[in-house]
């Protein structure tokens, strides 16, 4: 489903975008579509406070073994025969309480517990603490085909890591067509038709000092159940517009690695309509609108469009309105608050009820 929603996306931007989103094809599949492995955990690319410091030191065999969901398990209770509601299908966590008791159960020669364990369809051991299983321990989970991964963090450390890498990994995604800034500090989704502007916009910002995050396919997905990051959605095209009569441009190369952002949060959505004489337009902004994307409700404007407006000024002016609000400030209803002050005071009966109204 999300494939034919990039092909819709890159159809509709000309022959180039066409182009791209072939080579798109060949290196980027959903998580939808395709499996999470150990593997795949093990060869992402994590830097400074976010790296995992894995290695695999025995089970290569089960390297493909899929990662289903998103949380970690201590076996301590496993290890010692209690297996009623053990969760096998979460990565298993050993620290040092686990490596003392796998020390004992060797020095014990019991080792029945562990071969119970092994039964289970295990993705993965992980030990903490840069500490190894015993011989035994690694013969039986060779002969299980389960992979033993080593890490040099402490267990607390490695088990915050490695729960925010795997709720970013398996958070809900969508895709939709439009382009993601970010501006003064803020993540603004900007949406509409196509030709309305958008790109034209996007660029406008840029050049006033303000970020690209994605142009054209934006890949949202939903961190924690409330929190909505926008991205690119390839790494391939990424920091890419098309500006129609000029054709593809690199913002990286043109402005600076200043420039861009590789993922943002979303904080404001900006729809971009043309301008319907017709319409009533919110003159004042006292209600608040909504969108909603992956369950997380996000503030909207809607701009008309028409000749003569500076779109990328009002985005401007409506992040740092954003701001204020998100800092306790509201104009609209500070405005309003003292009008009503005005209304009540006496120099506003004395403009509607002068000397020879009054009977």
């Amino acid at each position: 489903m999300q494939v034919k929603i990039y092909a819709v996306a890159f159809a509709a931007s000309g022959a180039v975008r066409r182009i791209a989103y072939h080579v798109f094809l060949s290196y980027y599949t959903p998580m939808s579509e395709k499996q999470f492995t150990v593997l795949d955990l093990i060869d992402i690319d994590l830097k400074e406070h976010n790296s995992l410091d894995l290695k695999c030191i025995a089970g290569r065999k089960g390297l493909v073994r899929e990662i289903s969901i998103p949380d970690i398990n201590r076996p301590g209770l496993a290890l010692s025969g209690f297996f009623d509601s053990f969760a096998h299908e979460r990565l298993q966590i050993f620290g040092r309480g686990e490596e003392a008791y796998l020390k004992k159960l060797e020095n014990d020669n019991s080792y029945d517990t562990i071969r119970q364990l092994f039964t289970f369809p295990i993705p993965c051991c992980i030990f903490t603490h840069g500490l190894s299983p015993n011989g035994t321990f690694v013969e039986i989970a060779e002969k299980a085909q389960c992979p033993i991964l080593q890490t040099t963090l402490s267990t607390s450390e490695f088990s915050t890591r490695i729960s925010r890498v795997l709720s970013g990994i398996f958070a809900p995604r969508q895709s939709i067509h439009g382009v993601l800034v970010e501006v003064y500090g803020l993540g603004i989704l900007i949406l509409g038709d196509s030709g309305v502007g958008k790109s034209e916009t996007a660029l406008e910002l840029i050049m006033d000092n303000q970020r690209l995050v994605a142009d054209d396919v934006v890949e949202l997905h939903c961190v924690n159940g409330n929190v909505l990051m926008g991205t690119g959605a390839n790494k391939i095209i990424a920091h890419h517009m098309e500006i129609r009569g000029i054709g593809i441009i690199n913002i990286t190369h043109l402005f600076g690695v200043g420039a861009i952002r590789d993922r943002k949060q979303i904080e404001l959505v900006v729809t971009l309509a043309e301008w319907d004489s017709r319409k009533n337009y919110d003159r004042i902004g006292l209600e608040e609108q909504y969108m909603k994307f992956l369950g997380v409700s996000i503030p909207s404007l809607e701009i008309p469009v028409k000749p003569g407006r500076n779109i990328p000024t009002i985005i401007k002016t409506a992040a740092m309105n954003e701001r204020l609000k998100k800092m306790g400030y509201n104009a609209a209803k500070e405005f309003n608050q003292n009008i009503l002050k005005w209304l009540e005071s006496d120099t506003a009966r004395a403009v509607y009820f002068g000397s020879e109204d009054i009977i």
